[in-house]
């Protein structure tokens, strides 16, 4: 572990438990987030395959479509494994490698988010607006995602804290 931050840990009194209940209670918040939106686009896509429409799209809106909901049954997966592994592992005292199991499955779980909200923009703005207009707005939206979600935090992290 990083020397200043176990100083900040001791600044702000927390024990190494009290710390990893914090950071994995913080995470739980986290996925709940991820967790609600990715289960909206997952039924959305579920239901979109028993809707008329479906049967005139094309082997590639179809395959687009396969790769959305794919990406996003996975993105469900990652973000439901910290509460499964801690069902698992609970009284073990293996905080610590549920923390950051966790973290990285929240981290694959938005990249899975990612694939599968940019493989749904692009399905239905093919079908709205058309191949050219669809892989524009797709790349728009996939890079705003990317900044706001990976770029800006990374740049944020290099950045020396205030103190």
């Amino acid at each position: 572990m990083d020397p200043g931050a176990e100083q900040e840990y001791s600044r702000r009194g927390e024990s190494t438990a009290e710390r990893l209940d914090r950071n994995y209670n913080e995470l739980l918040q986290e996925l709940r987030v991820a967790q609600a939106g990715v289960q909206i686009l997952f039924a959305f896509l579920l239901s979109l395959a028993f809707t008329q429409r479906f049967g005139v799209l094309t082997d590639i809106q179809r395959g687009i479509y396969l790769v959305a909901l794919v990406a996003a049954a996975v993105a469900a997966a990652l973000f439901i494994a910290p509460v499964s592994w801690h069902r698992l592992l609970f009284r073990m005292r293996r905080k610590h490698e549920l923390v950051d199991a966790g973290t990285r499955f929240a981290t694959a779980g938005l990249a899975a988010l990612l694939v599968s909200v940019a493989a749904s923009v692009l399905l239905i703005a093919d079908v709205v607006v058309g191949p050219v207009a669809a892989i524009a707005l797709t790349v728009v939206i996939g890079g705003c995602y990317c900044v706001f979600w990976y770029a800006l935090p990374l740049m944020q992290r290099r950045r020396k804290p205030d103190t």
